[in-house]
């Protein structure tokens, strides 16, 4: 199957999960996160600031970044610019998409990054990851080689194969619901 088909079908099933059951479902997932070792060793973590349809983060940025140094993506024309989360107040809407991205100083020292939970619309057991098709995490993930890098996802975006070309960066492990992976 290619991107574009995979992409259609993700977003079709997302359609018929509520906003609740996604909230539900996220809490699921993040709850594995917090148990992954890498987590819990990790002082400066790369987190993202959820849209509707992915799985949900709010709440766990906002459990974590008062004990852990957490940094969420801000679109910058092709790429995504890091800054520090500091709480709600230092969030304004993203110019491209609308989601909130905090303002201050940009973050650049990427080798201190240790740990990054990245959304995607489809993983595989290789953990292999499908974004929405802009690139925008694939250029960040080669520039934080060393960071551990955690897919996130509803277990209906978990497929056999995820199409992939040499530019797609893997995921180090993918959590959803009920099933998580390691890459070999």
């Amino acid at each position: 199957m290619d991107k574009k088909e995979l992409r259609r079908q993700i977003r079709a099933a997302k359609a018929l999960v509520t906003f609740d059951e996604k909230l539900e479902r996220s809490q699921t997932v993040m709850k594995q996160v917090e148990r992954l070792p890498q987590f819990a060793k990790a002082d400066t973590i790369l987190l993202y600031w959820s849209m509707d349809d992915e799985v949900q983060t709010h709440d766990f940025v906002n459990n974590w970044y008062t004990e852990k140094t957490v940094l969420l993506p801000c679109v910058d024309g092709d790429d995504l610019k890091l800054r520090q989360y500091t709480g709600a107040e230092c969030l304004r809407a993203g110019e491209q998409f609308g989601i909130g991205e905090p303002v201050g100083p940009e973050f650049t020292e990427l080798d201190r990054v240790q740990m990054i939970v990245v959304p995607g619309v489809a993983f595989d057991h290789q953990c292999n990851r499908m974004g929405r098709g802009r690139g925008f995490y694939d250029r960040l993930l080669k520039s934080t080689p060393n960071a551990f890098k955690v897919g996130v996802a509803f277990d209906f975006q978990l497929v056999d194969e995820v199409p992939v070309e040499a530019f797609d960066v893997k995921m180090d492990c993918v959590v959803a619901e009920k099933w998580n992976s390691f890459k070999l």
